[in-house]
C-alpha cells in the first residue's frame, strides 16, 4: 500500500463529512492502522479504503466524548472556532484563544 501525505494535521479541529461528531486530531497513521474486524464492521457500501491516511480523534457529540478513529475522505475542517469540550484535549495540548491546539512538548502521549 503507498501512504499519501496527511490533508490535516495533529491538533487541528475535525468534522466528520456524514455523521454528527467533530474533534482534535492527536495521531495520524499514513495508511489503515486497526483491526480487520473493526473495518468489515463498517457497511462495504460506505467501507472507507485502507489506503489513505486514518486520524485518531479526542471526539465529541452532542452527548458524549470519546476516542475516533476516522479516513481521511470522512473528515473536512472545522473553522467553527469551538474548542472541543473532549476532557483529554487540555491533557494533550496547549489551547489557544483562537481555537488552535499545539501539542505540549510533556503530553502524557508523546
Amino acid at each position: 500500500m503507498e501512504s499519501r501525505i496527511a490533508k490535516f494535521r495533529i491538533g487541528q479541529v475535525v468534522k466528520h463529512r456524514k455523521f454528527p461528531f467533530r474533534g482534535v486530531i492527536f495521531d495520524v497513521d499514513p495508511v489503515f492502522n486497526n483491526t480487520e474486524d473493526w473495518w468489515l464492521a463498517i457497511p462495504a457500501d460506505v467501507r472507507p479504503s485502507k489506503d489513505q491516511p486514518y486520524y485518531h480523534l479526542l471526539a465529541e457529540n452532542a452527548e458524549t466524548e470519546y476516542l475516533a478513529y476516522v479516513s481521511e475522505q470522512n473528515l473536512l475542517p472545522d473553522d467553527s472556532g469551538q474548542p472541543v469540550r473532549h476532557p483529554q484535549v487540555r491533557d494533550m495540548f496547549d489551547v489557544g484563544g483562537d481555537g488552535t491546539n499545539k501539542l505540549r512538548a510533556t503530553s502524557q502521549f508523546s
